[in-house]
């Protein structure tokens, strides 16, 4: 008889390991509280428009195709892929714009071309952060975090000092131009903290930007959500929404049920996918690893206002993906990490879907959404979310040189709040928690619980990380560690 296996949540790492751990030979059944899966990475549909809710950058492609090469498929049998060019736009005023190809050299001539000297730098740089990503990507991040001992090799003995040293402090000491050292810091801020907190070693991050390049599926992220649950129904998986956990029960020091809409679902082994922290609220006290206490002392990643708008006609001056950094960086970081309040000149992300998909707006419109990073647990209203309107479309029209405002037509928020009632996001957080020095690998809560028998996590507050492909990862790793616990049975 097949055991069982209860998951809680269907974000990406969730469908990961319900993949992984169908594969296997266990039933597995996948639990939603949302009326659709897919997580943070759920779609918006709405007058015509179409919106991915989380998730908007393809980074990484190399690890999308390793998920679907270990179920003998690729990324190809479920989606099309389209790489962007440019890949991205980053905006620094008026029609003042620093645009990023599709390939590297392209990339150096720019850089050469705004600092003197910073083309053959560069290439250097991305030497460097290939070599990381290689050792990374490819070998680190597919350890369990269990040991201290995973980060011990021969390749990154060598790089021990990149430990210790961060990416602000490395890219500054290369470059002068400001504007070019903001570029490069931007990839880590996937990571979820400033750059001068991040380590050196994350410089692969660099790679998979200028490297790899940026992707798009041919209608949005929730491609890839659609294929892994293909890919799982296919597999056996079962799946359902509108399904709130109340409860893991535990009996003998053993997770043996989950308690659904008032129902308990009997399970050979409980798997989280949630978010960690309200996971342990689940459960009874004694059976929780972390308190309090420990959450409020991690860092975490941002929280984000967005803006899923629809606009009634074509949109100039943009880019699939646009960076608005026209303000101080620096002090925005500060606003979020330093002294967590509302940032008075906030950085902003813009995203224009409709540009290289068709589907995702009516004709001769547009679709669009955009972000503003902000601390976590801050206090959240509609008041405020409508003044932090009211000042990035302000700046939009002005650095884009076009009135827009009057042509919304569709408009929906969510902020904060939004995280903790959707996805019951500890403080609001949209990313997890960030990849710092004393939050890496086995420093992160551990995929297994070590006071319940029977009782897993996966996720971006565990390992390997934040970010949709880590996500994948996380996935992987957890079952593997199931598969060794019935082993040993």
């Amino acid at each position: 008889m097949k055991r069982k296996i209860t998951i809680i949540g269907s974000g990406f790492s969730a469908l990961s390991a319900a993949c992984y751990l169908a594969k296997s030979g266990y039933e597995v059944l996948v639990f939603e509280k949302n009326e659709t899966i897919g997580g943070r990475a759920r779609q918006l549909k709405k007058d015509g428009f179409t919106f991915d809710m989380g998730p908007s950058w393809y980074w990484m492609p190399d690890v999308f195709d390793r998920f679907f090469a270990d179920f003998g498929k690729k990324t190809s049998d479920y989606y099309e892929l389209i790489k962007l060019s440019p890949a991205y736009r980053v905006y620094f005023g008026v029609n003042e714009f620093i645009a990023i190809a599709d390939n590297l050299d392209e990339i150096v001539a720019t850089f050469e071309a705004i600092e003197k000297g910073s083309g053959t730098t560069l290439r250097d740089f991305m030497a460097e952060a290939k070599s990381n990503y290689d050792i990374a990507i490819k070998d680190l991040v597919y350890r369990p975090g269990v040991s201290p001992l995973e980060l011990v090799t021969f390749e990154t003995t060598k790089k021990i000092g990149q430990f210790f040293s961060n990416i602000s402090r490395d890219v500054r000491k290369k470059f002068k131009n400001e504007k070019l050292i903001q570029i490069l810091e931007f990839p880590v801020l996937f990571l979820g903290a400033k750059p001068s907190n991040t380590p050196s070693f994350y410089s692969f991050m660099n790679y998979a930007d200028f490297g790899l390049g940026t992707w798009h599926p041919k209608t949005g992220m929730f491609d890839v959500v659609r294929a892994m649950e293909s890919l799982a129904r296919e597999l056996g998986v079962q799946f359902f929404i509108n399904s709130n956990i109340e409860k893991i029960i535990v009996e003998n020091k053993t997770a043996k049920a989950i308690v659904v809409n008032g129902k308990r679902i009997e399970s050979d082994l409980i798997l989280s996918g949630a978010d960690y922290h309200h996971t342990e609220t689940l459960l009874e006290k004694e059976y929780r690893q972390y308190d309090e206490k420990y959450w409020s002392t991690r860092v975490f990643a941002p929280s984000s206002l967005l803006f899923y708008i629809g606009f009634n006609k074509k949109i100039n001056n943009i880019s699939h993906h646009a960076l608005f950094f026209d303000t101080d960086f620096n002090q925005h970081a500060k606003d979020i990490y330093d002294e967590p309040k509302w940032p008075s000149e906030p950085l902003f992300y813009a995203n224009f879907p409709s540009l290289t998909d068709k589907t995702a707006a009516p004709e001769g419109m547009e679709s669009a959404f955009f972000l503003v990073p902000l601390a976590p647990g801050i206090n959240d209203s509609e008041a405020l979310r409508l003044s932090y309107f009211d000042k990035i479309i302000s700046r939009f029209e002005t650095i884009t040189q076009q009135k827009v405002k009057e042509n919304i037509i569709f408009k929906q928020s969510f902020c904060k709040n939004d995280f903790v009632e959707e996805y019951n996001s500890y403080k609001g957080n949209a990313y997890g928690m960030a990849n710092t020095l004393l939050q890496t690998a086995f420093l992160r809560p551990k995929l297994k619980s070590k006071k319940v028998r029977n009782l897993f996590f996966t996720g971006q507050l565990t390992v390997p990380g934040p970010g949709v492909p880590p996500a994948l990862i996380s996935g992987k790793l957890v079952s593997n560690l199931i598969d060794k616990q019935f082993l040993k049975v």
